[in-house]
């Protein structure tokens, strides 16, 4: 057993898609948390999530040599990961099989929060530390019937906000008196992507593919087109013009050139039409899943819990209380429990109170074998 009196140094990175965040804690103290926003367009220079890595490094030691952190002090490395196999939940410890499959995207979802695992290796190499990362965004507990499509051989995968939508759960259900894995809950991630998924009892079964083109648009991301209509679009366009705006030039940034959701607001504010327009059909898009998320868990819901950077403007809870407040109690939790999440999960393997998961290199889900494919 670990010297719980310990102090054990951790750096914790999550890149988002319109973020870089950064904590730095001792034990559970966070000495600081710093977040810079990356506007869309500002991304866009980048033609892949990999090419991201140097900048992303860079605003990172920014921000440590701002607070006089000194890299040689850090006890452990944790990042928000994803796009490599689907994963169970949980911490896993970051080896290099699971920094090549992230590199490479092997599980299909090239979100940056890949970034995360990859700089958190790359710096644990460095400094000869180990490297963490927790419930990333293709942890998959799906239920059989979320994954079958229309097209035999083509499958929905569990590509979502698990990080945070798993944080929040298990906080609400802590805050309440109740275990998560005792509770059904439909958690709605409200941020540059938007992810609405149904938990029952502590496994997340069912959800929007946000980062591939489905549920509501955000300020990143095109969300659900009927495909008839995106075919037509696709005549005129590219794949890749396509698969950018599925990822980081829809919503928002198709409309007004900019993710930033504080811009758009204001334009609301003001009463501009369009901005509106825009502003609450997206909102009206959330509520659509939230509802649709309800009968997944056939009605039986504990909690809606709203989550995310862009709960800070209040009408987005009361909007989505308006349309969803029938189903189930509506709680409210602006910004994301992730850092604290990440931290802690590294500090309980370092303390041996836990043990990291290690990595396979083979999906959670291989297929239905009785299927024809």
């Amino acid at each position: 057993m670990a010297d719980e009196q310990k102090i054990y140094r951790l750096l914790v990175i999550n890149p988002g898609s319109t973020s870089t965040k950064v904590s730095v804690f001792d034990n559970e103290k966070e000495l600081f948390e710093k977040s810079v926003f990356h506007d869309a367009p500002e991304l866009l220079h980048f033609p892949k999530v990999n090419d991201q890595l140097s900048f992303r490094r860079d605003v990172i030691l920014r921000i440590l040599e701002e607070e006089n952190i000194d890299l040689s002090t850090i006890d452990a490395f944790v990042g928000r990961g994803g796009s490599a196999y689907s994963q169970p939940g949980g911490v896993t410890a970051i080896d290099q099989r699971l920094f090549d499959d992230t590199k490479a995207a092997v599980g299909g979802s090239d979100h940056p929060a890949k970034l995360g695992v990859m700089l958190a290796r790359t710096l644990a190499l460095e400094f000869g530390k180990p490297a963490f990362t927790l419930n990333p965004t293709n942890v998959d507990e799906f239920c059989d019937c979320a994954r079958i499509t229309g097209i035999s051989g083509v499958y929905r995968h569990s590509h979502s906000h698990v990080l945070n939508q798993k944080a929040v759960a298990e906080y609400h259900a802590e805050q309440t008196g109740q275990r998560y894995e005792d509770c059904n809950y439909i958690v709605a991630h409200i941020d540059g992507g938007i992810t609405v998924a149904a938990h029952e009892h502590g496994r997340l079964i069912d959800g929007n593919m946000g980062a591939d083109g489905e549920g509501a648009f955000s300020p990143t991301r095109i969300g659900s087109l009927p495909v008839m209509t995106l075919l037509d679009y696709i005549e005129n366009h590219s794949v890749r013009d396509v698969r950018l705006l599925c990822e980081r030039s829809g919503g928002f940034v198709s409309y007004f050139g900019t993710s930033n959701s504080d811009t758009v607001h204001e334009m609301v504010e003001k009463g501009d039409p369009k901005a509106t327009l825009v502003w609450n059909s997206m909102l009206y898009q959330v509520s659509k899943m939230i509802g649709e998320m309800s009968t997944v868990l056939c009605g039986d819901v504990d909690a809606i819990l709203l989550t995310g950077g862009l709960l800070r403007f209040d009408d987005v809870a009361e909007t989505i209380r308006k349309r969803c407040g029938f189903i189930a109690p509506i709680a409210v939790y602006p910004g994301e429990r992730e850092q604290q999440a990440l931290a802690y999960s590294a500090l309980k393997v370092l303390r041996g109170e836990t043990q990291a998961h290690t990595y396979t290199g083979e999906p959670v889900w291989k297929g239905f074998p009785f299927m024809e494919e």
